[in-house]
């Protein structure tokens, strides 16, 4: 099992973004090194962290699509979106994803 823990969200003037980002990048490079074929992440921090759930979205995709090209043993990217809300946002971002 791999676990990540994301920033507390301050405002966004703490480095949050970036945080966050190296979660998802931090937690895909082990599990590319473990030669896994599948990942699974939740909407990191935006719980009891406070984290903008959109803002985290757009963070969890835009970053594993860019980190994947050097994960070549993933094949899977799971998003477990507890809620109709986070459902949305993590789709939104997949759109906006694909329109770059």
């Amino acid at each position: 099992m791999i676990h990540t823990v994301g920033p507390v969200w301050g405002g966004g003037e703490r480095g949050e973004d970036r945080l966050l980002a190296n979660c998802y990048r931090n937690s895909l490079a082990l599990a590319s090194e473990r030669g896994l074929a599948s990942i699974a992440y939740p909407a990191i921090s935006t719980g009891a962290y406070g984290f903008p759930p959109e803002r985290a979205a757009l963070i969890a995709v835009r970053t594993v699509a860019a980190a994947l090209s050097e994960a070549p043993s993933i094949e899977r990217v799971v998003f477990c979106c507890f809620g109709a809300a986070s459902r949305q946002h993590h789709e939104a971002a997949l759109a906006a994803a694909r329109a770059d």
